[in-house]
This record gives structure tokens, sequence and C-alpha cells, in this order.
């Protein structure tokens, strides 16, 4: 059971944040989270065969969406969303109509703190996106806006008010969030270490963004959160979450806003088998070497206001400039404007959300 003092009596942004979960299986894991999301709106991407009946947990709030109905609503723009593979995240960002998204992966559960208190791990990202970053400056006592820590002497005033924060990225305890070769030679290696902290990654630095835990401002950084095109058909997987954070990266630091990583931690319970993710990870393995390069000399023209702007301006950069490594790429970033055409025609202002074939609840 949960200890009641972790649960906020009046749950946070209620009306302002869905949970995005991909899945190819029933969500038992939601028992364990009910006290922390149940209060809030489920979205569910059923990833692979459609005709698999998902089960889930009574009491719960929730659109179900399967491959037939991101069809059926994106039409020929179907084919920017991943099949087979987690990416088909992303599709629920797009059709969600919240200012917020927390997104967890359904073997995830819940973490307890040192002291054994359990972790409200969207309690926290709520908090985290709350509260505004500090990219341009570092802060040597991590987050200066957490209880009993500020701004240490030599800080520029004129940079303490801090930027509003677009990405909260979360860790995992118990399995790590590794590549396939770090597994094969760390098979048993588990994290223990609890970090009590929260820190702005600067602005100019890259980061391995990890989709498994991950709450996001969908006003300020929703496009440009695309999973990329991994799975089925595609060269490369487990790369989604990485891509669509390099991207959101650059943007972020374009726009001036802020993306924090740390604080909080869920419970990863399961090891993916490390010889299928060498298979799905090898080119990425050795694409990577160029893509950062490429990230990292990134420029965006100053009429680039807009993320939608951004992103369309990064995919020409991406099929100017990575194409040469491999026709991947060439349709990637045909897949990046094509996302983003899906993305403004299905949030026009004040646009109702379309519903699912499938249940709803």
């Amino acid at each position: 059971m949960a200890d009641s003092a972790s649960i906020p009596s009046t749950p946070l942004l209620k009306d302002e944040l869905d949970i995005v979960i991909p899945t190819i299986r029933n969500l038992d894991f939601l028992e364990m989270w009910r006290p922390y999301f149940q209060p809030y709106h489920l979205i569910i991407v059923q990833d692979g065969d459609p005709s698999k009946t998902i089960k889930v947990p009574e009491g719960f709030d929730y659109e179900l969406y399967n491959r037939n109905d991101i069809n059926r609503i994106l039409g020929p723009k179907a084919s920017c969303i991943s099949f087979k593979d987690s990416a088909c995240r992303c599709f629920g960002y797009m059709i969600s109509k919240k200012k917020y998204i927390y997104t967890i992966d359904d073997d995830c559960f819940v973490a307890k703190d040192p002291s054994g208190k359990e972790i409200n791990a969207l309690e926290q990202h709520i908090k985290n996106l709350l509260c505004p970053s500090t990219p341009f400056f570092f802060n040597t006592l991590y987050d200066p806006f957490r209880e009993g820590a500020d701004f240490v002497r030599g800080y520029p005033f004129s940079l303490r008010e801090g930027v509003p924060t677009a990405v909260s990225h979360g860790l995992w305890l118990n399995i790590p969030d590794y590549d396939a070769p770090t597994q094969l030679v760390k098979p048993r290696e588990r994290n223990t270490r609890y970090v009590d902290a929260v820190l702005t990654v600067p602005k100019g630095t890259l980061f391995p963004m990890c989709g498994m835990n991950l709450g996001f401002n969908r006003e300020l950084i929703g496009p440009a959160m695309y999973f990329g095109l991994m799975g089925d058909g595609q060269p490369i997987g487990r790369y989604d979450d990485m891509w669509a954070g390099w991207c959101t990266k650059v943007i972020c630091d374009h726009l001036g806003l802020g993306v924090k990583t740390g604080l909080p931690y869920i419970w990863h319970s399961k090891a993916s088998n490390p010889f299928v993710n060498l298979k799905k990870e090898y080119k990425g393995i050795f694409w990577q070497e160029e893509l950062i390069p490429f990230f990292q000399s990134v420029v965006l023209p100053k009429d680039c206001t807009t993320v939608q702007k951004c992103y369309i301006e990064l995919s020409k950069q991406v099929k100017e400039k990575l194409g040469k490594i491999d026709p991947y790429f060439d349709k990637l970033a045909d897949a990046m404007v094509t996302w983003i055409e899906a993305w403004d025609e299905h949030n026009p202002s004040g646009a109702a959300a379309e519903k699912p074939n499938g249940t709803a609840k």
C-alpha cells in the first residue's frame, strides 16, 4: 500500500495532464500505480497486433488506441508512426488535448526512497515542470528552487529568474537503461544508487533521453517529441526516445527553454534481451558517432520562433547532412515533416479530441 502522506489530497494538474502508455500486454502494472494515476486520464497506445484485446484494470479513465485507430485517424500520415515499437507512444502525445504529458513503460513500478517511502513519481515530475530551469549558468547546489537550496555566491542575479521547464527526465532503480553491449558485459548489474537531486541540463549540452519515465510540457515542446521511425520495416530500434531527446534539446536551447533530469525514480523491473537489443541497436551504435556531432553543430535561424518551424528546419538539415550516412535519414526527415503536418491538423486551436473505435471509459 502507498503511504497516504505521499498522496496529495487534491491531485496536482488533475485536468491538465494525460498519462501516455505504450503496451503490447494487459496493464496489470497499473494496480501498483492506482493511488497515483487513478485521478488522471490515460491514453494507451496498443503496439503490434490490433486484434489482440488489451485488458485495463477497472476504475481508470482511459482511451485505448490500436493500429487500426491510428490508420483511421491519421490516414496516409499514419506512416510517420512507428509499428511494433514503443515509439508508437508519440501518437498519444499528438492526440492529447492536455497541457502536460507523463509517459511510462508498462514494466515500471513504484520505487521506494532510502527511507522506505513510496515515491510518487508523477507528483515529482509535475513539481519539476512547474518550477523554472537554469540552463545558462550551472548552480553547484543543483536545483536552486528546491526547498532548502538557493543560488550560490557568484550566481548572476540577472539569471536567477530562470526559464520555463519544458522537459522533466526521471531515472530508474534496479534495471539500468543500458545499451546492448553494456548489458552483455554487465548482465547482473543493478542500480541501487538513489541520488536526491534534480539539475538542469546546461545549454549546449546533449543528453540521452529515456522515454520510460518522462514528463513534458506539451504546449511548450510537444511537436518536437517525435519518437522517429523505429521497429517494423526500419533498420534501427531503441533510439526513438534518444532521437526525440536530441531534437528536443536543440530546440529548447534555441527557444530558451529548460530540461531537468534526476528525481523522480521509478523501479524498472524487467531487463530486455541484450541479443535482441543488439540486433535493433547495432546500426545506431555506429550512426550515433556522427549523429551527436551533427546535433552539437546544429544552428537554427532566428526566424524559427515556434517549435514547428524549428522542427521543419531541423528536418531539412537532417536530410542534407545525415542523408549522406544512410537513405534511412532521408526517410526519417520526410517523416519528421509528416509528423508536424499531422500534429497541426489534429491540434487546431480549441479542437476536440478524436476518439478511438476501441474501448473508452
